[in-house]
């Protein structure tokens, strides 16, 4: 293992708050309701519980009690109940991951907010600063539509800032509450994988420029990376009823075709390759995107251990599972100083993102 040039000051990840909402449901309960839902629609019974046993998740967070579910039937319906819901969850994980890295509402300069599950304007984070008093000349970059992608791509862009703003503090906020997209009337192999595969979820990083003196990893670089000509491999149909899923089978191929060549050109600017990272931080596509991840960065199933455990945990969270994923490692008290680490998503465009850590 070669040594890599040591970087000039980067920003640094303080902390990740992570927040569920507080109604739970195992597989087995979701995959009864759905029985319930679509057994009059002569779906085919055995191939729904085969799909969802397929994704490897053991049950979900809801933003709302499952029996609050069937009564919203329009697009509206079900976007109020996701605002109601976003702002009670964003609020609560904002405040926990300002607590964690020592700060408060009025240290920060800049709110990255990310989401793909509901619209709002004025953005949640704007309703937000009523509730948590930011200053009155805090910045507001809500981004809507990276999908799975934004977790990662969110903290690449708020380092893009603080590299101009070294004094700054920026958060990363994601909102997702897939639950609350679900197509009731849409009995495709997509809708109902989707159906088992994604959960509700917030989550916050806390970013400073390079002149904090505080502890975390240093955000050294990234990488954005568009796959030219996929656009129907991920996202949304906007539909009468709302967000209609489009997923393709195609993703882990995609992940397999060029994952590998993207992450060793990354690492190879900074001097380094695959086998300077101890700590690799993936967004939890699902068992075959883990997988495949797996297979094409040649990584021992130990090294995805978290992405796993999350995925199993509480589903697929699009944006807001790659910082799960992050906050934990952070808090497992692993990382060594000087350790590398990479935090990788994929979503809608088709497209990936990668970033870089030093302990």
């Amino acid at each position: 293992m070669h040594s890599a040039a040591t970087p000039g000051p980067s920003p640094l990840l303080r902390a990740v708050g992570r927040a569920l909402p507080a109604h739970y449901a195992t597989q087995e309960q979701l995959i009864s309701a759905f029985r319930e839902l679509w057994a009059r629609k002569h779906f085919n019974l055995e191939r729904l519980e085969d799909l969802h046993r397929a994704v490897s998740v053991s049950g979900r967070f809801l933003a709302l009690p499952i029996e609050a579910y069937p009564p919203l039937v329009s697009f509206q319906q079900r976007n109020d109940a996701w605002i109601r819901s976003a702002v009670e969850l964003g609020e609560k994980v904002v405040r926990e991951a300002l607590e964690k890295a020592g700060l408060t509402p009025k240290d920060v300069d800049h709110v990255f907010f990310v989401t793909v599950t509901g619209l709002a304007v004025p953005s949640i984070e704007a309703r937000l600063a009523n509730r948590l008093g930011f200053r009155e000349d805090v910045k507001r970059s809500p981004l809507f539509g990276l999908g799975c992608v934004a977790g990662a791509a969110g903290v690449a862009r708020a380092v893009d800032y603080l590299r101009a703003y070294p004094r700054h503090t920026a958060l990363v906020l994601s909102v997702e509450l897939c639950s609350l997209t679900l197509q009731r009337e849409d009995l495709s192999i997509p809708n109902i994988i989707a159906s088992g595969l994604f959960g509700d979820g917030a989550a916050c990083a806390v970013l400073q420029g390079a002149e904090a003196s505080a502890p975390g990893p240093r955000v050294v670089g990234s990488r954005a990376v568009f796959y030219p000509d996929t656009e129907r491999i991920m996202g949304w149909d906007v539909v009468d009823t709302g967000f209609k899923v489009v997923l393709s089978a195609k993703v882990p191929q995609l992940v397999r075709d060029h994952v590998r060549g993207n992450v060793d050109a990354f690492l190879a600017e900074h001097g380094l390759t695959r086998g300077d990272i101890r700590h690799w931080v993936a967004h939890t596509g699902g068992p075959k995107v883990l997988q495949a991840f797996e297979e094409s960065l040649e990584l021992p199933r130990q090294a995805l251990a978290r992405s796993w455990a999350s995925l199993n945990e509480v589903g697929n969270l699009s944006s807001a599972s790659v910082l799960f994923v992050m906050g934990e490692t952070l808090e497992s008290g692993e990382p060594r100083p000087g350790d590398w680490g990479v935090m990788m998503a994929m979503g809608p465009g088709f497209c990936a993102e990668l970033v870089l850590l030093r302990w």
